[in-house]
């Protein structure tokens, strides 16, 4: 959190499946906008996107229910894909939002597209960054090189993965490697997953949709998943932002790619 460039408040606020903290910043009566970070993070890794994003949203990072970070379960347990839905909208309700938008990365991105379909009453737009399980599914190589973060988690596991998966691109930040590595020793349950969200079932109450691929992604087949995107959410923004890999992307310092955000989020 040292990292991020904005005054940061610090809120706890109860569900049903516990406390849930959110890192908020910007504006206070600016437009809600939730971010959702990937599987193994926290919301600490927003500090390259919050500068820019802040200036026009009241911006709430969320430390995803029984994940790393400090959320802390209790009360009903979170185990299925609609628990996850309810246990979002019991964050959209805390907040006192009837509509947010929402930006979410990898795994996020899933949480994201889901609630999308879930409640598309509730997102003003949706901002996926390299989303994985929504529009293809993971390559095999992805998944055997991560088998070691359950076998064997730690800084030094994590380290190799994410070196690995940046393949030359941009690295992750170093105190975002101890924080994946600290996160998989200490937390070791599994993120509650599900099927591809089913999109066809949003119709003409589809959101507008930006989808940013990291061009480097080892996660996914990128052109797969910028075609299928692009079939599945009609009018949807697809952008692959050349020699970044998916763990990296959120964390690009990249005026271009924070001007496609921001252009999307205030258009």
């Amino acid at each position: 959190m040292a990292l991020w460039p904005v005054p940061v408040e610090r809120l706890d606020l109860e569900t049903e499946f516990g406390g849930t903290r959110v890192n908020a910043c910007g504006p206070s009566g600016g437009p809600p906008l939730v971010l959702l970070s990937g599987g193994g993070t926290t919301s600490a890794v927003w500090y390259a996107r919050v500068a820019s994003l802040a200036r026009t949203h009241r911006v709430y990072a969320v430390d995803l229910m029984g994940g790393p970070g400090l959320s802390v379960p209790g009360g009903r347990p979170l185990r299925r894909p609609a628990d996850l839905m309810a246990w979002l909208d019991g964050v959209v309700d805390a907040l006192g939002a009837e509509r947010v938008a929402l930006l979410g990365h990898s795994y996020g991105g899933w949480i994201a597209l889901s609630y999308a379909v879930h409640a598309p009453d509730r997102v003003e737009r949706l901002a996926l960054l390299d989303p994985t399980q929504c529009f293809a599914g993971f390559r095999a190589s992805y998944l055997v090189r991560a088998v070691p973060l359950l076998v064997r988690p730690g800084e030094v596991t994590a380290r190799r993965f994410l070196a690995w998966e940046a393949r030359g691109g941009p690295a992750v930040a170093p105190e975002s490697v101890r924080l994946t590595g600290v996160g998989g020793r200490e937390f070791r349950g599994r993120p509650v997953t599900g099927p591809r969200p089913d999109v066809a079932r949003l119709g003409t109450a589809a959101p507008p949709a930006l989808v940013l691929l990291a061009g480097r992604s080892r996660a996914h087949d990128v052109r797969r998943v910028a075609a299928v995107a692009g079939r599945s959410l009609p009018g949807a923004r697809v952008v692959t932002v050349p020699g970044v890999g998916h763990h990296a992307l959120p964390e690009l310092r990249s005026a271009e790619l924070d001007g496609w955000v921001a252009g999307f989020l205030t258009g």
